[in-house]
């Protein structure tokens, strides 16, 4: 049960589990071990899995045609990690989902918690209400990619998650950022000469 912990205080947040709610939520969760560089999802096959981080980092991202990578999602303990749209409409993936460090996943199947929510209305309300703050945030990273500058950006997502940047390799971040490692390692150097 200690295993779970965290998923279950991250589900009470929002709604209140039964202990037997609780026994079939953990009934159908599979416990993986991913080491760093491991993809979890990659494109042009269905993700199967919601993906709770117990342990370790992980990034979404894309190629473009020219063969840069763009970074969409940094997820680490205690977030929900995979090609969200592919995982709800269970279609192929188009981004690469991929361990930054080794990590312990709590994997959740789709149909069985599509069977779970038709029969406890509390982890249904869960997971809607959890889809709803994740689209929420990416609306509120279009909106900062779009009106703030770089540096703003950087010290929003300092503020955020400072643990991030001592976790998550330079070049991730910054392609996380819309920037290159070189123009992040100049905005830290500027940061760094104000102080």
């Amino acid at each position: 049960m200690e295993l779970y912990t965290n998923l279950l205080s991250n589900i009470n947040r929002y709604v209140s589990l039964t202990q037997e709610e609780q026994q079939k939520l953990i009934a159908i969760i599979q416990v993986t071990k991913v080491k760093k560089r491991q993809f979890i999802d990659q494109p042009n096959y269905v993700s199967q899995y919601r993906n709770y981080v117990q342990k370790g980092s992980f990034r979404s991202y894309f190629i473009d045609k020219e063969g840069k990578e763009h970074t969409v999602q940094i997820a680490m303990e205690d977030w929900f990690v995979s090609d969200f749209y592919s995982y709800i409409t269970q279609t192929p993936a188009t981004l690469y989902v991929e361990a930054m460090e080794n990590s312990i996943l709590l994997q959740m199947r789709y149909n069985d918690i599509e069977e779970l929510c038709k029969e406890i209305h509390a982890i249904s309300e869960y997971f809607r209400i959890t889809t709803e703050r994740a689209f929420a945030f990416s609306r509120m990273r279009a909106l900062s990619s779009l009106s703030k500058t770089a540096e703003e950006r950087y010290l929003e997502l300092l503020g955020r998650y400072p643990n991030m940047i001592e976790r998550v390799p330079q070049r991730v971040i910054a392609s996380y950022l819309g920037m290159t490692p070189e123009f992040l390692s100049k905005i830290r150097n500027n940061l760094s000469a104000k102080s």
